[in-house]
């Protein structure tokens, strides 16, 4: 038996139940439920990172006069509402509580391994790069002895949630332990404290964790980068096939599992959503991060592990979180912040020590306007338009600085074909 596979057996401690959350109808943090007490709850001390309230457990959210509550039917057991250009936190319940991630995982495996492989690079799969996928993985279709682009392998991670591409990726990464030791590294770096990475798919293994603070730092995080914006707000793409007798490579079609993005399941499309991620295991339960604008705002979004019995309660509950942020915005008094990756300076702001150089480059590609349509050769579907807009990295005489010191990512706006 695999590692991996042996792993899926140890887990019975990352996805316990969790109270039902209780709608705050003032500015207060709500306990867990007293009477939850066959039901695990948040340690007594979680991590501080982004602010004192973020720490705590129990629903943090401060309104102001003419502030609307938060929405009755919200059973995570943690979950965040974030402004994804100031990192103001408007509202979290157990932020910092380190529960199992599943594919939202796969996020910080984009985020740390996409740059270092050009989207053109093709790659010949062996079969050793396919071993040791937990069983019941979810798969888009990769084959061995095949040929393959290393955007079509990420279209399979972010739409297909491909541990087979995950794989695939990780072999030409240089392998299993330097894949998880630098997403490891790449979360110490984005101060993701809470996460701890085991299994680049998200798979269940021991000891793997992150939170919903983690999973909204490194989503936004991610959403720095064209290649990553563009695969994670892709609906649909042509995906290679098996090699044809006359020597031609056949296609089929995959779809995202994003049912903001696709509105299947009973679940309707949620207006301005670009992404990111979901995921689902049997010790996770479902969990997602979702990115949406309306205006000029721009909300991130994580739940983790829903309790209710609404069908696909993970999106649902995500979009009533999104209605209730937008509607807040400027209602609120920020109880917390996501912080800046360590080597951002953030001119002696708060979670990070200056920085000694290295967001240079990231700071000059987010400086220059751009647009980017979801929609390139071999993909169609639903298309984003994505610019980089106020709150922006600039480089002034030399020095890199976050004007309001913050991180920002880049403005979404919705756009159908």
């Amino acid at each position: 038996m695999s590692a991996v596979k042996r792993t899926a057996l140890a887990v019975a401690s990352a996805a316990l139940l969790v109270p039902t959350i209780l709608v705050v109808p003032a500015a207060h943090a709500v306990d867990p439920d007293p009477k939850s007490d066959d039901k695990p709850k948040p340690p007594a001390a979680m991590s501080s990172v982004g602010g004192e309230k973020l720490g705590k457990a129990g629903t943090q959210v401060e309104l102001l006069p003419g502030a609307p509550v938060l929405p009755k039917d919200l059973s995570g057991r943690s979950w965040i509402v974030a402004d994804a250009e100031s990192g103001e936190v408007l509202a979290s319940h157990n932020a910092h509580w380190r529960l199992a991630p599943a594919s939202t995982l796969k996020m910080l495996f984009a985020d740390t391994v996409l740059p270092r492989l050009p989207r053109d690079q093709v790659y010949k799969v062996k079969p050793a790069d396919l071993e040791g996928m937990g069983d019941g993985s979810s798969l888009v279709g990769v084959k061995e002895d095949l040929d393959y682009k290393v955007q079509d392998l990420w279209r399979g991670v972010f739409l297909k949630s491909g541990n087979d591409a995950v794989h695939v990726l990780t072999a030409m990464n240089g392998g299993l332990p330097k894949t998880v030791a630098d997403m490891n590294a790449h979360a110490r770096e984005l101060q993701a404290v809470d996460t701890h990475v085991a299994s680049p798919d998200g798979y269940d293994s021991p000891g793997q964790v992150s939170s919903a603070y983690d999973l909204t730092l490194i989503a936004r995080s991610g959403m720095q980068k064209k290649d990553f914006r563009e695969y994670a707000a892709t609906v649909r793409a042509k995906f290679p096939g098996e090699r044809l007798p006359d020597g031609t490579r056949d296609s089929f079609e995959i779809q995202s599992t994003n049912r903001l993005m696709t509105g299947e399941d009973d679940v309707a499309p949620y207006k301005g959503i670009a992404g990111v991620k979901n995921g689902n295991t049997s010790h996770a339960g479902a969990t997602f991060t979702g990115v949406a604008q309306r205006g000029e705002k721009v909300l991130l979004v994580t739940v983790m592990n829903p309790q209710s019995d609404e069908s696909q309660a993970v999106y649902k509950e995500t979009a009533r979180l999104l209605d209730w942020g937008f509607q807040a915005a400027g209602r609120v008094k920020p109880v917390g912040e996501l912080v800046a990756p360590r080597s951002v300076d953030t001119g002696a702001g708060k979670g990070a020590p200056p920085a000694k150089g290295k967001a240079k480059g990231k700071a000059e590609e987010s400086a220059a306007p751009t647009r980017l349509a979801a929609v390139d050769s071999g993909s169609s579907g639903v298309g984003i338009a994505l610019a980089v807009a106020g709150g922006l990295l600039v480089v002034l005489a030399g020095a890199v600085f976050l004007v309001n010191r913050k991180w920002p990512v880049p403005a979404l706006s919705r756009r159908r074909p």
